[in-house]
């Protein structure tokens, strides 16, 4: 038998940052965000001997161990060794050798919340291989508890229920690990004018997110007023887009999304630097009424507001920088599970 999963990549489009810890536990987080059609994927293949073999494609990297009831935590392919650690803790040792196979639509540290998702897609296919009674909380709640908690990997927590529920969705975060995942009902023609007008774009350069996250936690532990106060307003910023989105204030999201971006900049250092401080400033001569740097900064993808046509300007301006656009839709569908 084969069992099979995906779950989309994410944007973030406002609030990002106020889901990671300890921010949310203090004060409470407030993310909005959307799936697109970049996807993990996981398939695991049932074999006949007593082997695990783990193969991330498009990484390049695979590893192959007996079946036994831990894997080693060692650096190598941790997320998929993570997740069979904890089904077998929690449920029970498995009855047959399998192979993982892995893929990705974007790079690591691309901030798409490429991690998180792998994690989603990975539990799914253990979830639909051994039918475990998880729903859509607990599938997000356990990807979050064994990248955060048990592999230690800094970050927030958006990524992992974003995975799972798809959509676009304003969310809250708590103390205690309480999330709320609210879904908004955005009226397709308003969804279709943010597609056409807002551009990903990819920076050809990645980033290690955990370092920045990090720095952070840190200016929140030290009570650094100015990022906890950036933090503030971008908790902010994302209720300012929950309300633009749901009244179809279309051209609202540029300047909502520039307003973020100075205070994003705020929240530790390391999120932007000269060269991303070029490109948002040539695309915003270009035409764009705001952007952002996706996930936690430092490099990875950027997106830009272009009204009124200027998505063809922005692109021109940005040529010979060196990076690309991506083109994408949204998607209404997270994690999706089947078995051949």
């Amino acid at each position: 038998m084969i069992y099979r999963s995906k779950a989309p990549l994410r944007i973030g489009l406002a609030g990002g940052g106020t889901d990671v810890s300890p921010y949310c536990d203090e004060y409470g987080g407030a993310v909005l965000n959307a799936t697109i059609s970049l996807y993990a994927f996981a398939t695991i293949e049932l074999l006949p001997t007593d082997t695990i073999i783990i193969d991330a494609i498009d990484r390049n990297e695979k590893c192959e161990h007996q079946l036994v009831d831990e894997l080693p935590i060692d650096g190598t392919l941790d997320l998929a060794k993570g997740i069979y650690n904890y089904v077998v803790r929690n449920f029970g040792k498995v009855n047959s050798g399998f192979r993982l196979t892995t893929y990705v639509d974007a790079p690591a540290g691309s901030g798409l919340g490429t991690s998180s998702t792998l994690m989603v897609a990975i539990l799914g296919a253990f979830v639909e291989w051994l039918q475990l009674p998880f729903g859509e909380y607990d599938i997000a709640h356990t990807a979050y508890i064994i990248e955060r908690e048990e592999l230690k990997m800094a970050g927030g927590k958006q990524d992992q229920y974003t995975a799972t529920f798809g959509g676009v969705n304003f969310m809250e975060f708590y103390a205690g690990n309480k999330v709320i995942v609210n879904p908004l009902n955005i009226k397709p023609q308003y969804l279709h004018e943010i597609e056409n007008n807002l551009l990903l774009y990819f920076t050809a350069t990645s980033r290690l997110s955990s370092t920045i996250i990090e720095a952070q936690s840190q200016n929140v532990i030290e009570k650094n007023q100015q990022s906890i106060e950036a933090m503030h307003q971008l908790k902010e910023q994302a209720r300012m887009m929950k309300e633009a989105l749901l009244k179809g204030n279309v051209d609202e999201i540029g300047p909502i999304l520039d307003f973020g971006f100075r205070y994003k900049k705020q929240m530790a250092q390391g999120i932007s630097n000269t060269a991303m401080d070029e490109i948002y400033t040539a695309a915003l001569k270009a035409g764009a009424t705001g952007g952002k740097i996706t996930g936690a900064g430092g490099g990875g993808f950027m997106m830009f507001y272009c009204p009124d046509n200027t998505r063809y300007n922005v692109k021109k301006a940005l040529q010979h920088f060196g990076g690309d656009f991506r083109e994408y839709q949204f998607t209404e569908k997270g994690l999706s599970s089947w078995q051949v």
